[in-house]
This record gives structure tokens, C-alpha cells and sequence, in this order.
């Protein structure tokens, strides 16, 4: 009997020691030279949190001129990847693009922007405390968001401001709150929006700066 309450002491103390040492957080990754993702290539990041060197790529703030910290060129993929604080201008896409399970915690200058002609797909993923956009259209060109949330945020996709070229816009299956000015934004009188089985929250208006006849939406819900 005594061997085995012996026995019994040691398996407990064991246990106990196991579980007072919590498995270690991933720190994140300082990105100090904005990383290239080749065209066609896919880069994975794994979960991993990656965050901008503020001398070398930018602070976050609403400083314009701030470097991106992920460059894809045409047809690359960028997914499962956590952007952090600071932010400096995100992701620059160079052409088609794919944005896969990409979350940025909190908005620099621009979650995003489309540099070149081209499409844009993202899909799940967040973002959140965008002061002004998440993401931004800098040429002709179709952005598709589905299963994305946003909260706390300007605007979620803007036009260059004063630019006419077309720019489809579509938001799907996603959540949205907190909104300052919009959902997606304007000024040209031949780009398009549709928002369809979204739920929105706080939000002024969904559309602005569009033409009549130019925005559309359906199975979207206010909570």
C-alpha cells in the first residue's frame, strides 16, 4: 500500500509540474525589407505574426509614402498570415492577386492596395481599427471579399479619390461594423458595387459616391 500511494504522489507531482509550464507564444516576426512574393508563387505564413520595422518600412500611422511589408506580383497568393502592429502599408499587389486567411490587427496606413490593373481575391481573414480604408484601389481592376470581417474601420474598399477608371467592387458572406463613412467608396461614375449576405453593424451607408444604377445588394442583414 505504501509503494503504491508512493506511486500515487510521484503521477501527481508530475502532473502538476507539467501543467505550470504553458506552451511559449510565437513571437512575432520584425519584417524589416518588404518581403517579394514572386509571380504565381504562393507564400504561406503558417499563422505566423509578422510586423514592419518602423525605421526601414513605416510606423503605421497615416503617413503617406510608407513601404508595404508583403510585394506580390502578378498571380502570386498570400495566406495564413497575421499582420501586426505596426502595420506600415500591408500588402501591395502588382496585378492578380489572392489574399487567403490574411488578418491585419490593426490597419497602418493601408491593409492593402491594388497597384496595377488586376484582380484581387480575399477571402476569410479580418481586419481590424483601420483609421481611414482597409483596402485601396490604385487601378482598373475587380476586388472580390468573401467571409471577411472588419471592425472599427473608415471605410472598407475605396477608389482612389478623383479617379474615373471602373473598379468592380464585391463584399459576400461577410461581417462588417463600426464604420465611419462606408462600406466601399467612389468617385468614379463607371465602377460597381454589390454587397450580398453580409451583416452589417453601425455602419452609415453601404455605398457612396456610386451613379444610379451602379450598386445592388441582397440577403443582407443589419444587426
Amino acid at each position: 500500500m505504501k509503494k503504491i500511494a508512493y506511486l500515487a504522489l510521484l503521477f501527481g507531482l508530475v502532473t502538476a509540474t507539467t501543467q505550470v509550464h504553458p506552451a511559449p507564444a510565437h513571437a512575432a516576426t520584425t519584417v524589416s525589407a518588404t518581403i517579394v512574393v514572386p509571380a504565381g508563387t504562393t507564400y504561406d505564413g503558417k499563422g505566423a505574426i509578422f510586423v514592419a520595422n518602423p525605421s526601414t518600412l513605416g510606423d503605421g500611422s497615416q503617413a503617406e509614402g510608407q513601404k508595404p511589408l508583403f510585394k506580390l506580383e502578378a498571380g502570386a497568393t498570400l495566406k495564413n498570415v497575421i499582420i501586426g502592429a505596426p502595420g506600415a502599408d500591408g500588402v501591395h499587389c502588382y496585378g492578380n492577386c489572392n489574399i487567403t486567411n490574411v488578418t491585419w490587427q490593426d490597419v497602418g496606413e493601408d491593409a492593402l492596395t491594388l497597384k496595377e490593373s488586376g484582380t484581387v481575391n480575399i477571402t476569410g481573414g479580418a481586419a481590424y481599427k483601420a483609421y481611414d480604408k482597409v483596402f485601396q484601389i490604385n487601378a482598373a481592376g475587380t476586388i472580390n471579399i468573401k467571409n471577411f470581417k472588419a471592425n472599427d474601420i473608415g471605410k472598407l474598399v475605396r477608389q482612389l479619390g478623383g479617379s474615373t477608371y471602373k473598379v468592380v467592387m464585391t463584399v459576400d458572406s461577410s461581417d462588417i461594423s463600426n464604420v465611419k463613412d462606408s462600406i466601399l467608396r467612389t468617385d468614379s461614375t463607371v465602377s460597381t458595387g454589390k454587397i450580398t449576405n453580409t451583416r452589417y453593424s453601425s455602419v452609415p451607408t453601404l455605398f457612396k459616391g456610386f451613379a444610379s444604377g451602379k450598386t445592388s445588394q441582397s440577403g443582407n442583414t443589419a444587426y
